[in-house]
């Protein structure tokens, strides 16, 4: 089991029975086979009636494929009256790729729900993306500036849902998953948070994260806020890098879990409920 994702094998086969419930569908074909989305559907869904959609981008540094990790988050949301997705791209495990063909599926991805979005029934203007770690760097890339100057490519997100976010890829340990250093660093969104006119975003960091350093997500906030970005840090002492999973603490599953609810009320993305307390 990949070291940046450890989860209970109990709860790991819970999840996985409950993926089981989602509507897969498959949305890139690679040499090595299809990648899919799974959906899940809010209560009383209507196609004709434009919704909040998000996806959620697992952790792992791209090495395996665990999709099942944000299944209790999208399960939440969909109740919430979002459709919901967790969604698989290519790993080193599987595919022998690195980061790069991630971002090249999530950009593939939003193209492909961009040109269905009305008969998902999706609201482009209430498009969130969330993630943990190197899924917190695929959702990041879509909105900061990108090194090869390429223009975005369907859907855009409203609003991003962060969680232990990889912001310096730098680090020797996660540099040697890039082609070289210079891309690395390139790609690094410590070294792309010069940008304005950001959507708004939350982070969730332990301050006790030994693999994604508490003080690299303080640094990144900050040069993001003094470009009078919209962005909010929540840290929890004590805690290391995965510890919003639902399998490792329910505890701070739970407080991250209304926090994110709560930050997308703000904004807009989802009605407010009565029956979450902050």
């Amino acid at each position: 089991m990949n070291p940046f994702t450890k989860v209970p094998i109990l709860g790991q086969a819970r999840q996985e029975e409950m993926l089981r419930a989602a509507v897969t569908l498959p949305y890139k074909e690679t040499g090595q086979g299809e990648l899919h989305c799974h959906f899940f559907i809010p209560p009383d869904f209507n196609p004709e009636v434009p919704g909040p959609l998000m996806l959620f981008f697992h952790g792992g540094y791209w090495d395996s494929s665990t999709p099942t990790q944000f299944v209790p988050h999208a399960r939440h949301f969909a109740a919430r009256g979002a459709l919901t997705a967790t969604v698989e791209t290519r790993v080193r495990a599987i595919h022998g790729t690195g980061p790069m063909e991630a971002l090249e599926d999530v950009r593939d991805l939003l193209a492909w729900l961009g040109k269905h979005a009305d008969g998902f029934g999706i609201d482009p203007a209430r498009v969130v993306l969330g993630g943990a770690s190197g899924g917190a760097f695929l959702a990041l890339s879509q909105v900061l500036p990108r090194p090869d100057r390429s223009e975005p490519a369907g859907l855009q997100p409203a609003a991003l849902v962060l969680f232990s976010a990889l912001l310096d890829t730098t680090a020797a340990s996660v540099a040697e998953r890039f082609a070289d250093a210079r891309t690395a660093r390139a790609w690094s969104p410590l070294n792309r948070c010069k940008a304005r006119k950001l959507p708004p975003m939350i982070l969730f960091h332990g301050k006790n994260d030994r693999v994604n350093p508490f003080p690299t997500a303080q640094k990144f906030t900050k040069a993001l806020r003094w470009r009078r970005n919209r962005v909010e840090l929540v840290d929890y002492e004590r805690a290391e890098h995965s510890f919003f999973n639902f399998n490792l603490s329910e505890f701070h599953y739970d407080l991250t879990l209304k926090a994110a609810d709560r930050f997308l009320c703000d904004h807009g993305l989802l009605e407010p409920s009565e029956d979450l307390v902050v």
